[in-house]
């Protein structure tokens, strides 16, 4: 498995940093250098960076969530432990390179000290606003016109809340959805879609099921409110992110079910329902979720055969692929989530080497692709260069075009 490969270059990676951070700790305290404080040091670094592992060790409970948290938040600071030691490792090897670097320096503790405390000021400055930036959640406003006749006889536009993402478990939990729910109290959608990856990967680690049920519930909504599958939507063993297997048992998808049913979410499994006769809504399965348990799912022709292509059509599809067939097949809008927008910088350039629509909206034919940044967080409770964000989405009817 991948994390069993990875976890070499991980160990060597958390040595050199360690053996970085006590010089560094030295350099700036004299405690540090004698052995008790390079125990302490070492004592705290070495659990946090085997975090990941311990909380998948440890049984369910308050401890293991406690470190659980812990590990995704270590996780997401060591991607910026990494960007900041190699930019100041690369800058140091390269001043060393000119007339000035080759000199002996007057005040070498002094200077690691200083170099030091820049990358950890970096380091703590770009973390804490990362957490600041996943605690919010903002709404982000997009119009869409759909080139078919309004199905309404008194309005021609359809607004719709598009969510992706909560990722209800260890990281968010009834604060953040509370948040959420008051904005869309705020905005009172026409309809409102979960577009996936509700849960995060175990229907255990839920804060408290009924209340974040009930708070859902309150969503006001005049033609309901309706979810589809995620990748995430099913109870895995995870190590530092990696899956180690998919649901124990046939009773987990069920308590997932129940949810939705409690939250009075109605959950589309590869199917489409017929909206108040005005228009059609389908929900895809996941292809990740689907292969973990052994299944698979609808085409877009076959998801969408038979349908009157009179009325409008939008489709719930987790993760923005299939974009062509989709719109070969009938659908006038696709609302999708997943890629987080990368979530955490420079995951944002990243992500746009690996999907046709990464976030926002692309056209393809007469269908619009539409890709939320998501209202939650997987892992670390951090996002920068990204928001956390529900996608309010007017949809004008401009006619056959």
């Amino acid at each position: 498995m991948l994390v069993f490969l990875l976890a070499p270059f991980y160990l060597i990676f958390c040595w050199y940093l360690a053996r970085w951070l006590i010089r560094w700790m030295g350099a700036c305290v004299l405690l540090f250098q004698t052995l008790w404080g390079k125990v302490l040091v070492l004592g705290v670094f070495w659990f946090a960076a085997l975090s990941p592992l311990i909380s998948f060790l440890v049984p369910q409970g308050r401890i293991q969530r406690m470190v659980r948290l812990l590990a995704n938040q270590w996780m997401g600071t060591l991607e910026y432990i990494l960007l900041v030691v190699l930019v100041l490792d690369g800058a140091r090897l390269l001043y060393r390179q000119t007339k000035w670097g080759k000199r002996k320096l007057k005040h070498p503790r002094r200077t690691l000290a200083a170099w030091g405390s820049l990358a950890v000021a970096l380091v703590v400055g770009i973390s804490l606003w990362g957490i600041f930036q996943a605690g919010q959640i903002t709404l982000r406003r997009e119009q869409i016109s759909v080139a078919k006749d309004s199905p309404f006889p008194d309005r021609d536009t359809l607004t719709v809340a598009l969510v992706a993402d909560l990722h209800l478990g260890y990281t968010i939990g009834l604060d953040h959805t509370r948040q959420m729910v008051e904005l869309l109290k705020e905005e009172a959608p026409d309809l409102v879609v979960f577009a996936g990856d509700t849960f995060d990967n175990d229907y255990q680690a839920l804060e408290d099921p009924q209340a974040l049920a009930q708070m859902l519930r309150e969503i006001p909504s005049r033609y309901g409110v309706y979810a589809c599958w995620g990748n995430h939507d099913l109870t895995e063993r995870l190590l530092a992110g990696f899956s180690l297997g998919g649901e124990t048992s046939p009773g987990e998808g069920e308590q997932f079910r129940e949810f939705f049913r409690q939250a009075g979410i109605r959950l589309l499994e590869d199917e489409t329902v017929l909206v108040e006769d005005a228009f059609y809504l389908a929900g895809r399965h996941d292809p990740q979720r689907q292969g973990k348990l052994g299944q698979t799912r609808l085409s877009p022709d076959q998801l969408l055969a038979g349908l009157d292509r009179e009325k409008p059509i939008l489709v719930i599809d987790h993760q923005p692929k299939e974009l062509e067939q989709l719109s070969a097949a009938g659908a006038d809008v696709v609302l999708s989530g997943h890629t987080h927008n990368g979530q955490l910088f420079p995951g944002t350039l990243v992500v746009r080497m690996g999907w046709e629509n990464p976030c926002g909206l692309v056209r393809v034919g007469n269908m619009t692709s539409c890709v939320t940044q998501g209202a939650g967080v997987w892992g670390p409770a951090m996002r920068v260069g990204t928001q956390n964000e529900i996608m309010l989405l007017t949809l004008e009817f401009a006619g056959e075009g």
